[in-house]
């Protein structure tokens, strides 16, 4: 196998059996159908290559990990989801489900900010590490009118709890990373110095045990962890349907005047955008 994959908009780098995958795709890293017909890519590849033990995920922007999907992109990111599966799996949500189911074992690098679906993508990954300094995450769903449609209803509660789910969700704020680590949505939270050392030794540790042991362990953690896949699917219409609604348009649209999806004030503070609106 190369040492690297190549792809549109997720770097790629090959290390003692430690996929290294960081998103770039500018300028905010959204959800948009060239990110996810990469993730796609990525999971097909890894999924038949031995090479690859551990896929840790990361992003070369120092701001942003995932901030959310491209909201002007939703048929189109969707579309390219539904390649991932079966003839049901035709959501985002799905698509992650897919990458909580994958062979190898996944760990997110949380150094800067993942709301939405980019938390949705934080919560499908086997762990999640995040930066005391910089991690940000958010379910910004209600807040602009829609439905946490890609995993976090069934997440959350499974990680947090109901009341702490409640929270997260019905309040569209954001959370820093001690206090996800508190609640558990996170591993654990580490200062930047110590962050990708600490996730780097983990992943090339676990890379080095026998794969089958691990393989097994994943899929019966799973087995006892994962909300039923049709739960995946009620999540991900319940989105489509609100998106439309001409209330969430007019709201999002409110949100675009102020630099929503742009480098602004406004992307790097959404939690606090959203309530003042």
């Amino acid at each position: 196998m190369p040492a690297t994959y190549s792809y549109e908009t997720i770097r790629t780098e090959l290390r003692n059996g430690v996929l290294w995958a960081t998103f770039d795709n500018p300028p905010v890293n959204l959800i948009d159908e060239r990110l996810v017909t990469d993730l796609v890519a990525l999971l097909d590849a890894t999924d038949t290559d031995g090479d690859v033990r551990v896929v840790v995920f990361r992003s070369a922007d120092p701001d942003f990990f995932i901030s959310h999907v491209d909201l002007k992109r939703i048929a189109q990111y969707t579309a390219a989801a539904a390649t991932s599966g079966g003839p049901d799996d035709v959501s985002l949500g799905a698509l992650f489900r897919r990458l909580s189911e994958a062979r190898p074992v996944t760990i997110a690098l949380l150094e800067g900010r993942a709301r939405g679906a980019g938390a949705e993508f934080l919560y499908a990954c086997d762990m999640r590490f995040a930066s005391l300094e910089r991690a940000v995450i958010g379910q910004i769903e209600v807040g602009t009118g829609v439905f946490t449609g890609a995993g976090a209803v069934q997440h959350l509660v499974r990680l947090a709890g109901r009341g702490q789910a409640m929270q997260m969700i019905l309040s569209s704020e954001d959370v820093d990373a001690r206090e996800a680590e508190r609640i558990g949505v996170v591993n654990k939270a580490l200062p930047d110095e110590e962050l990708p050392s600490h996730v780097e030794r983990l992943a090339e540790r676990i890379a080095g045990f026998p794969e089958a042991a691990v393989r097994l362990a994943k899929r019966r953690i799973n087995a006892a962890a994962l909300a039923p896949k049709e739960d995946v699917h009620v999540d991900g219409s319940m989105f489509q349907v609100l998106a439309g609604d001409s209330a969430v348009v007019a709201r999002v649209g409110a949100l675009m005047q102020r630099g929503l999806q742009e480098r602004s004030h406004t992307e790097l503070e959404l939690g606090t955008v959203i309530g003042e609106l």
